[in-house]
């Protein structure tokens, strides 16, 4: 799982939860389990201690002898609690007797605590309140080997003084099994949140992935996609909302369709109904410029302006006309690639001597330059990016050809899947190719079409290549239809190409042609798609038809 993703946040939310949850329980659990051991084993040893200093310490002459006082300490030491008893007295000489366990090495006055037996020998005061001048006093150490004991005192009034020495190793064993108990049932806890928190990342996300997918199809154009939909929840509301989103949509893009393919088939009669007048017109202001430009003089001076006027407005129609009806192929998907081996010098000169513009243009171009492309379109293109920088930029106009090499991130796509399929076949191989195949899979046709204007605005740049863009809005006519870059970006997108558009340090504009030196495998990654389009279009009808 991705650090980031949604199913491990939630498995360490349900985690942190089960293991703040487990480790709160478990250490309040530990804490009232033991003072509650604790407390009950102290209080059991000190009252079996107070009663044996009553019965056996109390019951002993105010100076006893050495014997009756190691006889009392051995009779407490029997008790039921099993502690060991350490008793003093002051002889009659002054001397202090001490009597305690067998060997006293294992309790003398050095385990009790200064303070503790200060505090058990200091008398108070006798009042209403306080009945006895000495108290029971209590205090828990731990040895240098880490086991926990529980030391008592107290003093008969005219009597010995005793202490008390009781080990808690028991209680302190059986909070440690506790604390290993709770620590288990914490991990335990743990790992179940974590299987909880998947089962719940599983049932949540699932539909969220559904969703996902469902998305990625509906973006990719299958507006038929559909969920299906089960319970009353927040998610199966969320997947009613994106089934009746993407009926909505599917809708909407048919009507917006349906009113698209109506609006081409609308420009597409109607230049071909302009073509049949237009030819007659045509003809006519043919023969109107041949009397023009006819020595005898058969039109009036008069009206001669008028007709000069009717001849270059009539063919500024036409081509209006012609590119009205290639735009529609474009729009329409119907644009189809003719193939040819084209000697790209060869092309770029016959486009230019075809429209008498050799004067004006300077080509460096080196001979035997070939590539697979369409010659009328690639002709089109030409044109249009040689016509356009001579009318806004001036003569002259400089076309270079060069092959480049291309990083993958600038081909087309095919070409980059085919320069991957070359580079895994020949790893494959070992890697014995020359390389000559990779290298040209990685050229591209690049031609810069410069010329010497004062070059385009930057607010223009973005737009140059926009349908019937007009760079002032003052004027709104010009010589020509507004779509000449459009088609020329159109017929190079065809190919695979692109065209971009930007401004020389030098001075001038620049527009940059870049073209795969073969577009067959566009050309027939066209013809697939168009298959698989029409099978689709024809599901989407057998549906409307339903």
């Amino acid at each position: 799982m991705r650090f980031t993703s949604l199913r491990l946040r939630l498995v360490l939310v349900f985690g942190l939860v089960a293991l703040t949850a487990a480790v709160t329980a478990s250490g309040i659990a530990y804490w009232l389990n033991r003072e509650a051991v604790l407390t009950r084993a102290q209080d059991a040893v000190l009252r079996d201690f107070e009663q044996e200093m009553r019965s056996r310490a109390g019951a002993l002459p105010g100076e006893p002898t050495q014997d009756e006082l190691q006889r009392a300490a051995d009779q407490m030491s029997d008790s039921s609690q099993h502690f060991s008893v350490l008793l003093t007295s002051t002889a009659p000489d002054g001397r202090v007797l001490t009597a305690g366990p067998d060997m006293l090495d294992t309790f003398t006055l050095d385990d009790v605590p200064r303070p503790l037996r200060e505090a058990v020998n200091r008398e108070q005061k006798v009042t209403a309140a306080n009945p006895a001048p000495y108290h029971l006093y209590w205090q828990r150490t731990v040895d240098e080997n880490d086991t926990p004991y529980l030391v008592a005192g107290a003093k008969v009034a005219g009597g010995p003084t005793g202490y008390m020495l009781k080990s808690l190793e028991p209680e302190a064993k059986d909070l440690n099994s506790l604390a290993w108990s709770l620590g288990i049932a914490t991990a335990l806890a743990l790992v179940g949140s974590a299987l909880l928190a998947q089962a719940a990342a599983t049932t949540v996300l699932r539909p969220v992935h559904r969703l996902g997918i469902a998305a990625r199809r509906l973006g990719e154009g299958k507006l038929d996609t559909r969920l299906q939909v089960s319970g009353t929840d927040e998610l199966a509301e969320l997947s009613r909302t994106f089934n009746r989103t993407a009926a909505a949509l599917e809708q909407r893009v048919a009507e917006m369709s349906a009113r698209d393919e109506a609006s081409r088939r609308f420009v597409a009669d109607m230049s071909h109904e302009l073509r049949t007048p237009l030819t007659a017109i045509t003809a006519v202001t043919e023969v109107l410029e041949e009397e023009l430009d006819a020595e005898t003089g058969g039109i009036d001076p008069m009206i001669e302006p008028a007709v000069r006027l009717v001849v270059s407005e009539t063919r500024r129609l036409g081509d209006l006309v012609e590119n009205l009806m290639e735009v529609t192929r474009f729009d329409a998907g119907t644009a189809r690639l003719v193939l040819d081996d084209v000697d790209i010098a060869d092309q770029i000169t016959a486009c230019v001597d075809a429209r008498a513009w050799l004067d004006a243009v300077e080509l460096d171009a080196e001979r035997g330059v070939t590539a697979r492309l369409d010659p009328r379109r690639l002709d089109v293109i030409l044109a249009n990016l040689i016509g356009n920088a001579l009318k806004h930029g001036g003569s002259p106009v400089r076309v270079s050809v060069r092959v480049e090499e291309a990083p993958d991130a600038a081909l087309p796509p095919h070409e980059s899947g085919e320069r991957a399929e070359h580079v895994a076949d020949a790893d494959a191989d070992g890697g014995d190719d020359d390389g000559d195949t990779a290298g040209t899979a990685r050229k591209v046709l690049v031609v810069r079409v410069r010329d010497h204007g004062p070059g385009i605005p930057e607010e223009v740049l973005p737009h140059v290549f926009d349908r019937f863009y007009k760079a002032s809005a003052s004027r709104p006519r010009s010589e020509g239809s507004g779509l000449g870059l459009s088609i020329a970006l159109e017929n190079a997108h065809i190919h695979g190409g692109d065209i971009a558009a930007a401004n020389s340090p030098e001075g001038g504009a620049v527009f940059t042609l870049r073209l795969p030196l073969d577009a067959s495998s566009v050309a027939e990654e066209a013809v697939a798609e168009r298959q698989a389009g029409g099978k689709q279009g024809a599901k989407q009808r057998q549906r409307s038809g339903r």
